[in-house]
């Protein structure tokens, strides 16, 4: 497996941190296997996969490079350059990176990514880094940039959530949630970021950041030893911004906004979590959540900084006579510490 040995002056530096050019790249990739990895990217994929689809095949040399940068074990180094840190930038700042690297440099990585020698006519093109640059802006522009304002707000949401648990359980606890299954806490400065057979790389020196994705992706990435990129996607509750189904009777009984609150607070969520899943207005979520609080339906508390609302007893109760929509959603809650 593949695991980094993270000192503690490293831990210590990390952070979070959001990146348009992240998301596009894993937005690049969701339409490249053409295959939601949630249901709320169903609808997405269904308006921009034929266009995507239709923009390569006008350019078959894209086609090849596309699928030569995103390999079956490594993508490209050029595809998913490691972010500054220092602050947030724009996409048109952040894909300078992939314009900077140089031709030669771009098919010796192309070969990585691939797992072997670059075909012709990639090897020869002149051109790459701009070629990938002009796709990733296509990406941008045609199928991230109109929704980026609601992205942005998921992406927010999720960095809230995991800033409540680092505060709660510190960093291990932390990283383990971060990629189910693939990335874990071994202990002893040891954390797996994959489950390849891959040497150890010590990150003793430099920063940690911490990249939330919506789509259903993820990578690790570092410039040096200076910069070390951890790209990871949103919690599910967060990424299906598809939405939780409201019930009607349980929308007829509160209103459809309000119930369509109550229902996503089976599990702790802040008010600003909510604004991204319900698409309402801050204002508007406090007041449900103020009506809520006084019928006893819900509870809050705090995790750190953060204040988060859960069910409770009566409003599991409430929710569950309405039919849940979400399986094996929580009947009870307990998990919060009062105010």
């Amino acid at each position: 497996m593949g695991w980094w040995q993270i000192g503690t002056d490293t831990l210590a530096g990390s952070g979070f941190l959001l990146s348009p050019l992240a998301e596009t790249v894993a937005s690049l990739k969701t339409l490249h296997t053409g295959v939601p990895g949630h249901p709320g990217e169903r609808a997405w994929l269904g308006r921009h996969l034929p266009a995507y689809r239709e923009r390569l095949a006008a350019e078959p040399l894209d086609a090849l490079l596309v699928r030569a940068a995103i390999g079956p074990t490594w993508n490209a180094d050029f595809l998913t350059p490691t972010p500054l840190g220092d602050r947030e930038r724009s996409f048109e700042e952040e894909v300078e990176a992939v314009r900077a690297t140089g031709p030669a440099e771009a098919v010796d990585q192309l070969a990585v990514a691939i797992g072997g020698p670059v075909p012709e006519p990639l090897r020869s093109a002149r051109d790459l880094p701009e070629r990938l640059a002009a796709v990733l802006g296509w990406v941008w522009r045609e199928t991230v940039l109109p929704e980026w304002a609601r992205r942005r707000r998921v992406l927010e949401a999720d960095v809230v959530a995991r800033t409540a648990l680092l505060s709660r359980g510190g960093w291990a606890a932390a990283l383990d949630e971060l990629c189910p299954g693939r990335m874990r806490w071994l202990g002893d400065g040891r954390l797996q970021v994959n489950t390849r057979d891959y040497p150890p790389r010590s990150v003793d020196r430099g920063r940690l950041l911490l990249v939330p994705v919506t789509p259903a992706t993820g990578w690790v990435s570092w410039e040096g030893t200076e910069r070390y990129a951890i790209v990871y996607a949103c919690s599910g509750v967060l990424a299906d911004t598809a939405g939780t189904a409201v019930p009607e009777a349980l929308g007829a009984l509160l209103g459809t906004a309000r119930a369509g609150v109550l229902v996503r607070l089976g599990s702790p969520l802040s008010t600003s979590q909510l604004v991204a899943l319900t698409g309402q207005g801050l204002g508007s979520v406090g007041r449900h959540l103020r009506v809520l609080l006084d019928a006893g339906l819900v509870r809050r508390g705090r995790a750190g900084r953060s204040v988060l609302y859960e069910w409770t007893e009566a409003g599991s109760v409430l929710v569950a006579a309405q039919g849940d929509p979400r399986p094996g959603a929580p009947r009870d809650g307990g998990r919060l510490t009062a105010p």
